[in-house]
């Protein structure tokens, strides 16, 4: 094996062992940064020892061996503690605690709690997504700037910052109590939901998409909902991020361009990752009792994936799961969604008057949806010369150039 393919193959088991590894050293340590530094040197020593003696039979469990040898000798060599007498207790009971561990066992609660440490309510949301992607997604500090067109040094501060907050929270590596557990989750979702958003129509930037963060957030998905499996907003999740992940094909043309969901080929959507999605929200939908947003959201995903042509698409069912998500989240962006909804099932006039309602809402004014949303049904009502008004101001708005461009195109369009 040439030490390219030596690379190549650290690289692979790193990205698949790094976060039951973090996680199990974690729960020994009690400290998610020392854990995260004793997987990378385990890393390291893998770089150094694999190109010469050849890749382990079981290379997890030799990463693990690695990490459990040097997090022993890290605690021999500690002298940060002042007291003697307690520093010594500390480091005899620690050494034992991590000579006796079996670092693998009960894995899937330590990535559990892992799961729940990164993204920690005490953090902030940029935090929270860093983490996540660099514990759990296995990224470097790197992949993780260049997918969200952020300077390393930004992301490498989030994360320092991140371990340093939990640590100075002394935030317990534990799965939260049950009085708290569903505000926790769903802090856990909306991290892996705004990593899959990121990744499916980017904000800012040249591509429209960056596939690596949708599969990312979809492993992250597939890996809470083995852990959580009588969760049924988990399951909703992954039906929601596999039904949109599998439209990826056929949203962006030859040339890199946004091509909107009714005028996309669907013979180019996934019909593996479409019965996935299915089958998870099938699973959500056992549990029974009141639907939650993602379930509620991945039901909607759900009626364009049946829907074999655009015609096909039950627009009044749609509109009833916005109406039901409208009750449980009082978002402006649902308001807007919903909009669009009303416009297909009863006429562009009715999407219009439900669009109009949200103008004055403060949390909208730059968001560029909002007049691309006018813009489209102003057009279908024959009101061109306002219509490429929203138009042109969408795409001053935008950020993404793949978008602003489009919408450059469709203001012209209205000017013809």
């Amino acid at each position: 094996m040439t030490a390219s393919d030596t690379r190549g193959a650290v690289d692979a088991v790193w990205r698949i062992e790094a976060p039951r590894l973090i996680a199990g050293i974690t729960r020994i340590v009690r400290d998610v940064g020392l854990a995260e530094d004793l997987a990378q040197e385990a890393l390291v020593a893998a770089l150094e020892q694999w190109p010469a003696a050849g890749v382990p039979d079981n290379p997890g469990a030799w990463l693990i061996a690695t990490a459990k040898h040097r997090a022993i000798d890290r605690l021999r060599r500690d002298q940060r503690l002042e007291r003697k007498h307690e520093q010594l207790g500390y480091l005899m009971e620690a050494e034992e605690r991590m000579a006796n561990a079996d670092v693998g066992a009960g894995s899937d609660d330590d990535l559990l709690r892992l799961v729940f440490l990164s993204a920690h309510p005490l953090l902030t949301t940029d935090a929270r997504v860093a983490l996540t992607l660099r514990l759990l997604g296995g990224l470097t500090t790197d992949e993780i700037a260049r997918a969200f067109l952020v300077p390393e040094a930004t992301i490498a501060q989030r994360i320092v910052r991140a371990k340093r907050t939990l640590a100075a929270g002394a935030v317990p590596f534990e799965v939260p109590d049950p009085s708290v557990l569903a505000e926790r989750l769903g802090s856990v979702l909306q991290v892996i939901y705004l990593i899959f958003n990121e990744g499916y129509a980017a904000t800012a930037g040249d591509d429209w998409m960056r596939a690596g963060l949708c599969e990312d957030a979809l492993r992250l998905g597939r890996i809470l909902a083995e852990l959580s499996p009588a969760e049924p907003e988990v399951h909703g999740l992954v039906a929601l991020m596999e039904i949109q992940a599998s439209r990826a094909a056929a949203r962006v043309s030859a040339t890199g361009e946004p091509i909107l969901l009714l005028d996309q080929d669907r013979a180019r959507w996934d019909r593996l990752l479409i019965h996935r999605g299915l089958a998870a929200l099938a699973r959500a939908g056992a549990f029974g009792g009141p639907r939650g947003t993602y379930v509620l959201q991945a039901e909607i995903a759900a009626c364009h994936a049946r829907a074999a042509t655009p015609a096909d698409t039950d627009w009044p069912r749609i509109v009833g799961y916005y109406d039901e998500l409208a009750r449980l989240e009082r978002s402006p962006i649902v308001e807007l969604n919903r909009a669009v909804a009303y416009g297909m099932a009863f006429g562009p006039a009715s999407g219009l008057e439900h669009v109009d309602a949200l103008t004055g809402e403060p949390s909208l004014a730059g968001y560029h949806l909002l007049p691309s949303v006018r813009g489209d049904l102003l057009a279908k009502l024959g009101r061109s010369s306002e219509a490429r008004a929203e138009f042109e101001r969408a795409a001053e708005l935008a950020q993404n150039a793949r978008e602003r461009a489009f919408l450059l195109r469709r203001a012209a369009d209205c000017a013809q």
